[in-house]
């Protein structure tokens, strides 16, 4: 009885802790129940604050739910206000789901916050629920919790996820569409603070006639072909037919600031039919478009051989891109010479028009063309592909993307290692406009370049002019702090060294201030990696790339460094033959780290030092224990570690870790018995020597 007194007493904290508790949940219920969000957030938080409680005590708050269509965000679902209304759309796929006390409680208090809009908060309490995955709309709410906290980016790929979700809700699906579309709205209204001047292009050259489009970069960045209906181009009849409204390719180069007079390229390539939307390869051969007026299906790509200037007779390339009764336009072959985008209704796309790719090999051989799939294309129009070879990145428009009517021209990053294209991004005003806007260029240092647009209203309606836009310069830039790693403290004038991998430039030096801090600019185009450096730590290292980035971007790179210890460094893992001083495989792979430290660390010199067990004639124990640790060092040495930067020292068993007498305590040959004597059998580095840090 006695005993039983005792737990009753020691239980009863908890339960008056689990009766607060229940207090607290119905207080929050009653609150959510009224919209009074403030005050369920303040009730759910408090039952939250001790999840160890949680976890160990039973609440009363036990309930089934079913994955119901939910209303939009600013409603409150109805199921938590116990409400079970029965949507026919849904009923195929409800799926009944046992809920723990734990998430749904939180649940409730991320939509408290984010109905409160303490969005702030509801973003890190989403993002947990939606990591716990009991709740599929949790992701879906925490989508528009980082909405509206700006992290437009970082919303855009939860949105995407949530609508690839098999749990979604139908009707959230299309409501996390429609916020897509305002995350792209949102991302490029804080890009207008960038300065891009957009100007139609020179009257007198580029913008005559009734219609100018497809400027394409021809050789060189002063040098442009682009498409023009106007009088001068190439017809059969000229009293029957209108060389206004037949398209032609021509070409201008600026010389001394100015583009000069517009020369059409003539025949062959030119003839009484539409030619359009041409490039140049690096193999001199010119890829364009024709059509007919005849037959608007007939939209084929064609080559013709180019020497001095002057074309042979053009031929229509075969199926791996022209299909009969289909569309394939907009040639764009990249700086290399190996890949050849155009857009086409060919079947195995998406829908509509499609962006396609082939490879071309070293002869010339154009191969099996590829859809770029999602997230590229969609079930609408994707066209006028152009990729950015430097910075990876395709650009393109699309119709069927979120945008501001019309083709809107969007932007895609390549990413090589994944073979995989990031989620598009509209260029937003003033690059795009409510009308068609389409086929972008811009020259390799991302500064300036062309594209078109119907956004001026012209005689018949729709007819497309050349602009010319130039863009804020594009800064990168690197900053962060040097830290003690145990103490956290500042490392003031520590060295950071920011090298070009691939050797091309020359390094940026940096030292930090009293403050540990450090800034440098950076040159765009480039895969950079970063040392931290001060006497007395070890060195630590980072890498970064402005390769690929087509915005402004501000990097940040804190670095932690440790102190250099006085005494040995295990090297653990270090395993030789018996009785032998020859390195196992294994052993090899464990000190390519120490190859790849003393590389880092290039101002040191480390002494190998291997200890044996003392089982064993103590002079033959010496002589083994060098010949290892020398064994150590000419593998180092191998690896190109300069011989002035290590020596050897073997010490036998004069230096155990467990002494005998400890040993001797322990069962012969068990695993403590044995576990005792590896410990002795070691392999260890000391730091001996350390050159002054300078700029190299």
């Amino acid at each position: 009885m006695k005993k039983l007194f005792k737990l009753i007493i020691l239980f009863l904290p908890i339960l008056n802790f689990a009766q607060s508790k229940k207090l607290w949940i119905i207080s929050a219920d009653d609150a959510f129940k009224k919209k009074d969000y403030a005050s369920a957030a303040y009730f759910y938080a408090k039952v939250l604050d001790d999840t160890t409680v949680l976890e160990q005590i039973v609440l009363p708050y036990e309930t089934q739910l079913v994955n119901l269509k939910l209303n939009p965000w600013v409603k409150v679902p109805e199921w938590s206000l116990g409400k079970q209304k029965k949507d026919t759309n849904q009923i195929k796929s409800q799926k009944t789901i046992k809920i723990s006390n734990y998430d749904l409680i939180l649940y409730k208090l991320g939509l408290s916050y984010l109905f409160n809009k303490d969005y702030k908060h509801a973003v890190s309490t989403l993002k947990e629920c939606s990591e716990r995955k009991v709740f599929a709309d949790a992701l879906y709410y925490y989508g528009i919790a980082l909405m509206n906290n700006k992290k437009y980016d970082q919303a855009l790929k939860i949105f995407e996820e949530y609508n690839s979700s098999e749990n979604a809700s139908d009707s959230l699906k299309l409501l996390a569409t429609k916020f897509q579309s305002s995350c792209f709205f949102g991302i490029e209204q804080e890009k207008k603070k960038r300065e891009i001047t957009v100007f139609k292009a020179d009257t007198n050259v580029f913008n005559k006639g009734t219609s100018n489009f497809a400027p394409m970069y021809y050789m060189s960045p002063d040098k442009i072909l682009f498409t023009s209906a106007r009088k001068g181009n190439v017809v059969n009849d000229p009293e029957k037919e209108d060389p206004e409204y037949l398209c032609d390719i021509y070409w201008t180069e600026k010389i001394n600031d100015s583009w000069i007079k517009p020369v059409n390229v003539g025949k062959p390539v030119n003839t009484a039919m539409h030619e359009g939307a041409a490039i140049v390869t690096p193999d001199e051969v010119m890829l364009f478009t024709r059509w007919s007026d005849f037959r608007r299906e007939d939209i084929y790509i064609y080559a013709a051989k180019m020497n001095n200037g002057k074309f042979y007779e053009s031929f229509k390339l075969n199926q791996n891109v022209n299909i009969p009764g289909y569309k394939s336009m907009h040639p764009f072959v990249t700086m290399d010479g190996r890949k050849l985008f155009f857009s086409s209704n060919r079947p195995g796309g998406l829908g509509g028009m499609d962006i396609w790719v082939c490879e071309i090999d070293e002869e010339g051989v154009i191969g099996t063309p590829k859809n770029l799939g999602h997230p590229v294309n969609t079930i609408g129009d994707e066209v006028t592909p152009f990729f950015h070879q430097i910075s990876q990145t395709l650009f393109f428009s699309s119709n069927g993307h979120p945008g501001l009517g019309g083709l809107d021209i969007f932007k895609s990053h390549y990413d090589e290692d994944n073979s995989t294209f990031e989620f598009p991004k509209n260029l937003g005003t003033p690059i795009n406009s409510a009308k068609d806007d389409a086929y972008f260029i811009m020259d390799k240092t991302q500064y300036k370049g062309f594209f078109s647009s119907d956004r001026e209203p012209c005689e018949g309606g729709h007819c497309y002019d050349i602009y010319e836009f130039i863009n804020e310069p594009i800064i990168f830039d690197l900053k962060g702090y040097v830290y003690d790693a145990e103490t956290n403290d500042p490392i003031p004038s520590a060295l950071v060294t920011i090298k070009d991998v691939h050797g091309d430039d020359e390094p940026l030096y940096v030292i930090t201030d009293e403050k540990g801090y450090y800034f440098t600019e950076l040159k765009p185009d480039m895969e950079y990696f970063l040392k931290a450096q001060k006497n007395k730590y070890f060195a630590q290292s980072a890498n970064l790339a402005t390769k690929g980035k087509t915005e402004t971007t501000h990097f940040e790179q804190d670095f932690y460094l440790n102190k250099i210890p006085a005494g040995e460094i295990e090297i653990e893992g270090i395993e030789y033959d018996f009785d032998k001083a020859t390195l196992r495989p294994k052993s090899k792979e464990i000190l390519d780290k120490i190859v790849e430290l003393l590389n880092l660390n290039d101002n040191i010199s480390i002494e190998i030092n291997a200890h044996t067990d003392s089982r064993g004639n103590d002079k033959y124990n010496l002589k083994l224990s060098k010949a290892r640790a020398q064994s150590c060092v000419d593998y180092l040495i191998s690896k190109g570690i300069s011989k002035n930067r290590l020596k050897a020292n073997g010490f036998g068993e004069s230096q155990p870790l467990i002494p005998d007498e400890e040993i001797n305590k322990l069962t012969p040959k068990s695993p403590e018995w044995e576990a005792a004597h590896q410990k002795n059998r070691r392999t260890a580095f000391r730091v001996i020597g350390e050159s002054d840090i300078k700029v190299k």
